[in-house]
């Protein structure tokens, strides 16, 4: 059975959530995307986890294509961003929950996993490090240099209006320039993506999850408050010519996280859902269907 994307809008957490749909089942699987994707970029790994019978969402989160996009920075804050993860959750009804996170929305699920906010069966995470390994890495000048963006992205205005030049034409072009399969970038997610920014407002919302993150003192405050070993199974795929997060910042993972499963892919960029399409949903298709059989008993 070929599978379709639906769109639904969901409410949660007080906001309204855009969210594509796929497939049925008991087990959901909940799909986050980065910057400055939008939640199409998960298209084919949706289309392969329905067909192997997983119920998949995978929302525009706060800020980005028709979901709420909230004006204050202090609106990003990455404890709104795992509480929308949590009211998602449970506005869906799933007993089971495997959470999956590329780029930005890996950063979301390394924190929810560790505040255990809701009870996760399995964690896959693309291309970004958890949180404290990440911190440790910017001792280093490669992981500093590679960082530059995020450091110029805490201005206020001059991001926006850099970014939104050319009718923000600038960030499709980007990710095709650290991708090493260009082609492989779809038309239509590359029009949605750089549609989506050039929305009024779209991307002072998507720099804010920065902004929230450095400044805001985001970062800071969980690694004040500690990060508790991940007792759900971990995926962490691994894109090693990543332009944005060099490999040595993901030393370390195995300490925050009890059953860890890494795999790093030669040859492919930070963009891995596009670049190892084939790969990407093996891999995860491969780690959690021990779960799916688990679950549907």
């Amino acid at each position: 059975m070929r599978y379709e994307l639906k769109t639904e809008m969901v409410a949660a957490n007080d906001l309204v959530f855009e969210v594509l749909t796929c497939g049925t089942g008991k087990t959901l699987a909940l799909c986050l995307h980065g910057f400055p994707e939008v939640a199409l970029s998960w298209r084919e790994q949706m289309l392969a986890l329905a067909e192997s019978g997983y119920r998949v969402w995978a929302p525009n989160q706060r800020g980005y294509g028709k979901s709420s996009r909230p004006p204050r920075m202090q609106d990003y804050a990455i404890e709104n961003l795992m509480a929308d993860v949590a009211a998602l959750i449970d506005a869906s009804g799933a007993q089971h929950v495997v959470l999956l996170g590329h780029d930005w929305g890996g950063i979301v699920a390394w924190c929810f996993a560790s505040r255990r906010l809701r009870l996760l069966d399995k964690l896959v995470i693309i291309n970004v490090p958890h949180p404290v390994c990440f911190a440790r890495s910017l001792r280093r000048p490669e992981q500093f240099v590679r960082s530059w963006y995020a450091a110029a992205f805490q201005m206020p205005f001059l991001p926006e209006w850099f970014l939104r030049r050319k009718n923000a034409k600038g960030i499709e072009e980007a990710m095709l320039r650290s991708s090493t399969r260009p082609e492989s970038f779809s038309r239509d997610l590359l029009e949605a993506t750089r549609s989506n920014a050039a929305e009024p407002d779209a991307l002072k919302a998507m720099v804010d999850w920065y902004r929230a993150f450095v400044c805001g003192g985001g970062l800071q405050r969980q690694l004040r408050y500690g990060f508790p070993r991940i007792e759900v199974p971990t995926l962490l795929i691994w894109g090693e010519e990543d332009r944005f997060l060099t490999k040595a910042s993901t030393i370390g993972t195995e300490e925050f996280v009890t059953l860890l499963s890494m795999h790093f892919l030669p040859g492919v960029s930070h963009w891995v859902q596009q670049d190892a399409t084939e790969q990407c949903n093996r891999l995860i298709l491969q780690f959690i269907s021990l779960e799916l059989a688990t679950s549907e008993a």
